[in-house]
């Protein structure tokens, strides 16, 4: 199955059509791989110098400090070329990383010093630039996407992309297994590098194709966005239930995965006390994570879509989540060394959840919207909704961070009213996104 739809893609691209996503494929696998490599190497560095328990303070910070660097990158998307923000902000995230390597293998103010501290501010530096790097760079990109390809050409060539995307979620982490041979520090060089090959990409790619194919032409330059900032997405939010529901639906597991992963991070700190095998730890939970995904997305996403339809998906979702959270719950208590485990197989289950069968339930539950309903109310959720709801549950993981029984009580108690609430929301969005079809109207 997998070879036939490869097949199919080369099939319906040819000439500089196929060298457009082939280029663009090529630049998503870098840059998935290096935002899987800085994924895996943030808490790591986080817990040698700041220390694992003020995770939760940064999570917090980094929405604050995401929101007018988002707002500051929507207003320059209007006014430059893609490609040259590309290079900008870009070549930004290079410097950094390159600085933060550096910093990293100092003796006196880098990993080799042992003592942590709040106030060691390369551990804030590299968190808050690793996050903003995720945000950003992705929401670039897709951007430079979407302004240069016609739908027609998307629907061929976007699973090209997807696929640079899969190999780039595992080859990222798989370097970062390695953090004992690299260093940390090195898997920051690494990153730099990676980051330079992917702007030489985006130099490739609007060199070697023509105007027409990368966007800079002038009918393409004319086409111009409308200006619905993510305030109008917030006021929608509040005007139709529906809207408010899919919020609900696309962001409560970030509570509940916020809550879990906090407390398998701390006692992944204690089996794992370098920032080198720390790292290694979270590089095996996104290898693992991305694999299963991807055997999960090929095999079961589209059979559970079809067999079940979108509401038993988004209903079956946070009743999974529930019932995870309840055998933690209870295994946690007697399972001894082997907590770290449990919680590692519980996250595994409940991200592969979300990126398989949620992730894509959540795109079809636009469908009866309004295109201006779908920008506006989509660009909030995507950039704000997920990190409020992180931000949230990392209030829950700071106020009983010093009593881990008081957070596996606690945390287990508010997830289980998170996940009732969100079953209910989850009944309603499906029931109304089927009035909805069956009337064939459009919300607007």
């Amino acid at each position: 199955m997998i070879n036939t739809e490869i097949l199919r893609m080369f099939q319906n691209l040819h000439g500089n059509e196929l060298k457009k996503f082939i280029l663009l494929a090529l630049t998503f696998l870098f840059l998935i791989g290096v935002y899987w490599l800085l994924r895996s190497v943030k808490d790591g560095i986080l817990a040698g110098t700041v220390g694992i328990k003020y995770q939760p303070i940064a999570k917090i910070v980094s929405l604050f400090f995401l929101i007018p660097l988002i707002l500051t990158y929507s207003k320059c998307v209007d006014i430059f070329k893609k490609h040259h923000l590309f290079y900008f902000i870009g070549g930004f995230y290079a410097v950094l990383f390159l600085i933060s390597g550096y910093v990293l293998g100092r003796p006196d103010v880098g990993l080799l010093n042992t003592a942590t501290s709040p106030y060691r501010m390369i551990g804030w530096v590299c968190y808050l630039g690793i996050e903003s790097f995720g945000s950003l760079m992705v929401a670039l990109f897709w951007s430079f996407v979407a302004s240069s390809t016609l739908p027609e050409s998307a629907k061929n060539g976007y699973p090209l992309i997807i696929s640079g995307a899969q190999i780039g979620s595992v080859s990222g982490p798989y370097l970062a297994m390695n953090a004992k041979v690299f260093g940390v520090d090195g898997l920051m060089y690494i990153s730099f590098v990676w980051i330079l090959i992917i702007l030489l990409l985006i130099k490739i790619y609007i060199e070697v194709l023509p105007a027409e194919l990368t966007g800079l032409d002038e009918k393409s330059n004319s086409d111009q966005k409308s200006k619905t900032g993510a305030l109008e997405g917030l006021k929608l939010l509040f005007r139709h239930s529906y809207l408010a529901g899919i919020f609900c639906v696309a962001t409560f597991y970030e509570i509940v995965g916020t809550i879990l992963d906090f407390q398998m991070k701390l006692l992944a700190s204690q089996a794992y006390t370098t920032p080198e095998t720390f790292t290694e730890f979270m590089a095996k939970f996104g290898m693992s994570c991305n694999m299963i995904t991807m055997i999960v997305s090929f095999i079961g996403t589209s059979f559970i879509m079809r067999k079940w339809g979108l509401t038993f998906c988004i209903v079956s979702f946070p009743i999974t989540v529930g019932i995870v959270v309840l055998i933690v719950y209870f295994s946690a208590l007697g399972a001894g060394a082997n907590q770290v485990w449990l919680f590692f197989t519980a996250m595994i289950v409940i991200r592969c959840f979300t990126y398989a069968l949620n992730n894509p339930a959540k795109e079809i539950m636009y469908i009866p919207t309004s295109k201006d309903m779908k920008f506006k109310t989509k660009s909030w959720i995507d950039m704000f909704g997920s990190r409020s709801m992180k931000a949230t549950g990392s209030i829950i993981n700071n106020t009983f961070k010093e009593s881990p029984g008081a957070l596996l009580t606690y945390g287990t108690v508010i997830s289980l009213g998170v996940v009732v609430f969100w079953v209910f929301v989850a009944a309603f969005v499906g029931k109304t996104f089927a009035k909805l079809k069956a009337e064939n109207k459009v919300l607007s």
